[in-house]
């Protein structure tokens, strides 16, 4: 992993139900039935007596346009209203509002501040947001140790993006003496829960033997669950792995499936793979005219065997094939940037 696992900072558009009485549970029923418009009058009852939960709903049926057209002002004037009485996923969606700046000018700072609030409170996924601002700076001066402190705390609450980036934090020693022994455990808790980044970095643990006696089936499991998800490094690594036969069986056909999917995405390792695969006839009749294009989509992005093999590759082709090589190349990257 190149950089550190950006935690999203998505909305927390939940629906909150309760537990009052009448008008709030009637809101709440309709709510789930899909009567937007009946369930929002509920809450705007609710809302306007100042129940802090009727307004954090009040405010996400704003944020989504449901039962009312979307608007990121109401919503926010809504969440903020919850915030003030100390609704911790208002606070979260607040901070969040700002960050990203919907119905209001994007301000970093204000957002750290509402994370902090919420973070108080124990909401996981302020904490583990507050990690990430300190981690980079964003909003607040970059310190990792806060950074740290917020992401232990949401990842010991089973914040799955939090144990990533604990996993990421104690494999590179940033911020904490590196431990590949803590990096895996905080990788497998995240990637048990179905963390992408986190399931394609206990591979790389297995593979490589940090943490753990090196375990290439360990490995193609974990990247396999990966690229299932569709990361793209998952799949080239398991289509690379196929190609070798190391913890799968040889397959050319698995080979040229998984280096596809990820080649197709833009990752250098698995266009690299797709070349060697169309240069070799392994898993599809052989073509230099393809092997050439995705050798040098590969160089393009960086990799240095690619560039020999293309280079290699040239030497074997004619002309006119090396002519339309690079026209697929020019023909690919300008579908890729549409």
């Amino acid at each position: 992993m190149k950089k550190i696992i950006a935690v999203t900072f998505i909305l927390l558009t939940a629906f909150v139900g309760w537990v009052s009485a009448n008008a709030l549970d009637d809101g709440a029923a309709a709510f789930d039935a899909g009567n937007y418009a009946e369930a929002l009058t509920f809450f705007e009852q609710g809302a306007e007596q100042g129940d802090a939960s009727a307004q954090y709903n009040l405010g996400v049926m704003y944020d989504n346009g449901q039962g009312v057209s979307q608007d990121y002002v109401q919503a926010l004037n809504w969440y903020r209203k919850a915030a003030e009485l100390g609704h911790a996923k208002a606070q979260h969606n607040v901070a969040s509002i700002y960050i990203r700046g919907q119905g209001v000018a994007r301000d970093d700072a204000q957002g750290v501040q509402w994370y902090l609030r919420a973070a108080e409170q124990g909401d996981a996924n302020a904490q583990a947001n507050l990690g990430y601002m300190y981690a980079n700076g964003q909003g607040v001066s970059q310190d990792y140790t806060r950074a740290l402190n917020w992401y232990l705390k949401a990842a010991e609450q089973g914040h799955p993006n939090a144990q990533a980036n604990l996993g990421y934090w104690y494999s590179k020693g940033q911020g904490v003496p590196q431990d590949y022994g803590q990096a895996l455990k905080w990788y497998r808790k995240a990637a048990e829960q179905g963390d992408a980044i986190a399931q394609y970095n206990l591979g790389l643990t297995y593979y490589f033997g940090q943490g753990a006696p090196q375990d290439y089936e360990q490995a193609a499991k974990w990247y396999r669950k990966a690229a299932e998800q569709g990361t793209a490094a998952a799949q080239s690594k398991l289509g690379a792995m196929y190609f070798l036969g190391e913890g799968v069986s040889y397959n050319n056909g698995q080979a040229l499936s998984w280096c596809r999917r990820a080649a197709e995405q833009g990752d250098a390792e698995g266009q690299y793979c797709l070349g060697l695969l169309y240069a070799t006839g392994k898993g599809v009749p052989q073509n230099l005219i393809l092997a050439h294009m995705w050798f040098d989509l590969a160089s393009v992005a960086g990799s240095e065997e690619a560039r020999v093999h293309r280079d290699q590759a040239a030497t074997l082709m004619t002309p006119l094939q090396l002519v339309e090589a690079r026209k697929l190349v020019r023909e690919w990257q300008a579908t890729s940037l549409l």
